[in-house]
């Protein structure tokens, strides 16, 4: 088992991805904006520091991971951030049939994008803005902002969030939260959303779906790779702005 936080580690690396994640977002973004010229000036200045607290939070793991381990190798890695092949609580067997827990997990996501979400205040929904003209015409064989894009999707997923909460966090929960660590990390990486708050609710029904599985069948990859699929969608619909 993976070395086990206190309260006050795992509040702590909580606050170390959603702080900066609030100030790069509602403080940094604005004065970034006001520098930039153009009508994409905001969509820019949102888009580079959401992707900086991002990359920030995968630089996190590496730094805590080599406080646990030194010498710091990847296959310790690998099983200290649970990145391996769903494993049976029952029978201890690996992989094989065990990866269709993706299929519920996948179905429950994807429900759960169907429900009604909080209004975003104007300007906040990156999303809405690259689909507006202005949008459009930004990201129109823009490839630097494209790759910037493709930066900010892996680290969203693959080496940001997902590898911060589900294999960072997760695993050395048990001894604060006992069972209910996975309802924790779920709790917590909802509340992460500082930077869009109107998001919260939702993604309390996204983070549960992804830290149960995770924690039940202790492997990381099933939450990254569910998560994984919202950050394909994002980059198949910006490079077909790109093309056009």
């Amino acid at each position: 088992m993976p070395h086990q936080y206190s309260l006050r580690q795992v509040v702590g690396v909580w606050a170390l991805a959603a702080l900066p994640m609030g100030v790069l977002a509602w403080l940094v973004t604005p004065a970034l904006a006001a520098r930039l010229d153009g009508p994409a000036a905001w969509a820019q200045a949102l888009l580079a520091c959401l992707t900086m607290g991002l990359v920030w939070q995968g630089v996190l793991v590496v730094i805590l991971l080599r406080r646990e381990i030194r010498p710091l190798r990847w296959d310790a890695a690998k099983e200290a951030l649970w990145l391996r092949a769903p494993r049976s609580p029952a029978t201890g067997r690996s992989g094989g049939r065990l990866w269709w827990v993706l299929v519920p997990a996948v179905l429950v996501v994807g429900i759960e994008q169907l429900l009604p979400s909080l209004p975003a205040p104007a300007g906040r929904n990156l999303g809405t803005l690259l689909r507006s003209p202005q949008g459009h015409e930004f990201l129109s064989g823009n490839w630097p902002w494209f790759a910037l894009i493709v930066v900010m999707a892996a680290f969203n997923t693959i080496l940001g969030e997902e590898l911060l909460f589900r294999g960072l966090l997760l695993p050395r929960m048990r001894g604060v939260f006992g069972r209910a660590d996975w309802l924790a990390n779920g709790v917590l990486f909802a509340a992460y959303h500082l930077h869009m708050p109107w998001v919260i609710p939702k993604a309390l029904l996204d983070s549960l779906a992804l830290a149960y599985p995770a924690r039940r069948y202790t492997s990381a990859w099933l939450a990254i790779i569910v998560h994984s699929l919202q950050s394909v969608l994002i980059v198949g619909a910006s490079l077909a702005l790109v093309l056009h």
